[in-house]
């Protein structure tokens, strides 16, 4: 039978699509290695599409992993809401590693002052998850444009039994073949999302049709000027007397703590609004909305080998 030269039909794969498909054969790459794989997952936009490429690898079963969530309690609440609703909808068994339970228990000192936040803490209380969980694989929402270090990592990046990284014990990748030998005690942090960027992220979203927390569109929120970042006037913050506060339109781009992350004035209501915007812009998404990490690559690299995130 001829073909019709009508048929125009365009079969190459978008690039969205390549990142998808190199995303999913890494998760079940993962899932096929290791004994007992965790996704970690904080309702921020990264984790939410994290988890739909772990939907779509093994669909029509469900997740054959449990999902974790390293909270601080110093949350968004709009955002712990999505979180147990969505894993709800999906019916994957989410693990809560709680800061505040590190902190009773003394394994962490909480940190005091105007500039205090329960961010560092978390290495202590998702190590101690880990080791308690027995989780020999973390999947990890990093992208390649977030920082320098991320180069170093790969997309498998190992961690020893003290889960530290070192750079000089960092596997060759050859093309899409990866290093999984680990001994007990040591485990990997995997990241899917390696080769994406903000944009792709945003991008993948719209087109998936995806729910994310509202705090990432433009709302009037109450907020407080500190080191050029707009931060949310909440109990955990310490605002001080030179801090007024004062209602602003304005978006997140991130999610973390109300201590630690700073909105942008914005108008975008939707998906295209906000698309729109960080197409424009020139500054990182860390450098702008994340005040414990406005700091030097090399001192990001440092917190690698204490096994931050």
């Amino acid at each position: 039978m001829q073909r019709s030269t009508a048929d125009t039909r365009d079969y190459r794969t978008s690039q969205l699509g390549v990142l998808e498909s190199e995303s999913i054969h890494i998760i079940r790459e993962v899932a096929a290695e290791f004994e007992r794989p965790v996704l970690l997952f904080s309702g921020g936009k990264d984790s939410i599409v994290m988890l739909r490429l772990a939907e779509k690898a093994f669909w029509p079963a469900p997740i054959p992993f449990p999902v974790m969530h390293v909270d601080t309690g110093h949350n968004f609440p709009e955002v712990i809401e999505y979180r147990d609703r969505r894993v709800a909808e999906l019916g994957v068994r989410l693990v809560v590693a709680s800061v505040q339970e590190s902190i009773d228990k003394g394994r962490v000192v909480e940190e005091t002052g105007r500039r205090a936040s329960r961010n560092r803490l978390q290495t202590t209380t998702l190590l101690d998850a880990i080791e308690e969980h027995r989780f020999d694989a973390a999947f990890g929402g990093a992208r390649r444009d977030e920082e320098k270090a991320r180069a170093k990592e790969r997309v498998v990046s190992f961690r020893d039994d003290f889960g530290q990284w070192d750079p000089k014990n960092q596997r060759p990748e050859l093309w899409s073949l990866y290093n999984t030998r680990i001994r007990q005690g040591e485990h990997v942090r995997v990241f899917p999302l390696s080769n994406w960027t903000e944009l792709d992220i945003w991008d993948y979203l719209r087109l998936e049709g995806l729910e994310i927390p509202s705090i990432y569109f433009a709302h009037t929120r109450t907020v407080f000027e500190r080191d050029g970042m707009l931060l949310a006037d909440s109990p955990y913050s310490n605002r001080g007397d030179d801090e007024p506060a004062f209602e602003a339109m304005v978006r997140y781009r991130t999610v973390g703590d109300m201590s630690c992350t700073g909105a942008v004035e914005s108008t975008a209501t939707g998906l295209d609004e906000v698309i729109a915007e960080i197409a424009a812009t020139r500054v990182t998404e860390r450098g702008q909305t994340r005040a414990d990490d406005r700091t030097s690559e090399a001192a990001m690299e440092d917190r690698k080998r204490e096994g931050y995130f």
